[in-house]
């Protein structure tokens, strides 16, 4: 069994932190995000910045607790499906998509050792191309 450390350590030092998200997080199949959740894998920052600078092992592990950025992994039945109270325009997300949200408004949940967070649908603020693009350092 992995343990949280290593799953960061491991995710911290990945070339492709998606494909090694994928690979820790393994076959899916048996897992069902109910009603209008969205289950995303918490952005853990590169070990060494792109300016060379590496960082300690607490300020990766901050990740886990003010990550802002996450991998879509699954979605509920009903997510992204317009109601009586919200209309998406056609907006919608698929799994592989980095997503952006609020710690706060995210329940944590660790898939086979990987931190992990329940969010609604109408609570993911953004959707990028680059992880490494949010950003919250002065």
């Amino acid at each position: 069994m992995r343990t949280a450390t290593a799953t960061i350590d491991r995710l911290a030092g990945a070339e492709d932190q998606r494909a090694e998200i994928l690979a820790s997080v393994g076959d899916l199949s048996n897992v069902e995000v109910l009603h209008n959740k969205v289950l995303v894998a918490i952005y853990i920052e590169p070990r060494k910045t792109a300016g060379g600078i590496i960082l300690s092992d607490s300020t990766i592990k901050e990740s886990i607790w003010q990550g802002t950025v996450g991998l879509v992994l699954k979605k509920g039945k009903t997510a992204f499906k317009d109601d009586a109270n919200t209309d998406f325009h056609g907006q919608d997300v698929k799994p592989g998509e980095w997503v952006v949200f609020r710690p706060g408004d995210a329940r944590r949940v660790q898939i086979r050792g990987v931190d992990c967070r329940m969010v609604e649908d109408s609570l993911l603020d953004m959707v990028v191309a680059d992880p490494s693009v949010v950003t919250h350092r002065g």
